[in-house]
């Protein structure tokens, strides 16, 4: 959300170049596969970030919006107060396990409507299939894209500690689920 409105705001493009530090290209979990010492666009990234749940690619453009990460998340937190999200709190930009990392199922619905809403020109890289990178080709980790032509988002989530999460979107003629 907060790349988007930065997109929308003008203060970012599409077709920035984002360098990547070694703190990006180190992070772990899921990875788009970038490489430190190389520029990106912010459309590669944020296709990383949202197809193929990219850690590596989410900590590139925190640092590039914000400076740092922990700046980027301080935007989070403030973002997500904005929206309503009481029962949320980032710690960091990728979702991993952190102690005071958190947020319930209605607040991610509510940011999941705040990015459908507020940036629908952004909205159908959610429903894309497959992303290619560094000749990696890898799918989207939204499998209920192949099983239901109504479904066009949202996002997947996986850690040990937490297990699998979901945040899907569908529409159904004129009405969003």
């Amino acid at each position: 959300y907060i790349v988007e409105r930065e997109l929308d705001e003008g203060r970012i493009s599409m077709s920035d170049m984002v360098p990547i530090s070694v703190r990006a290209w180190k992070t772990e979990g899921s990875r788009t596969f970038v490489r430190e010492g190389t520029s990106v666009p912010v459309e590669t990234l944020l296709k990383g970030v949202i197809i193929q749940s990219g850690n590596d690619a989410s900590v590139a453009l925190a640092e590039f919006v914000a400076g740092s990460e922990g700046a980027f998340v301080d935007i989070m937190n403030q973002q997500a107060q904005l929206l309503g999200m009481k029962d949320t709190n980032f710690e960091n930009a990728t979702g991993l396990p952190s102690n005071e990392h958190f947020s319930t199922a209605y607040d991610l619905a509510k940011l999941a409507r705040a990015i459908i809403n507020d940036y629908p020109e952004n909205y159908p890289i959610y429903a894309e299939k497959h992303f290619t990178y560094n000749n990696i080709r890898q799918p989207n980790r939204n499998s209920l894209l192949w099983r239901d032509d109504s479904v066009d988002g949202l996002k997947t989530g996986h850690t040990e500690e937490a297990g699998y999460g979901f945040v899907g979107a569908a529409l159904q003629g004129n009405r969003r689920i």
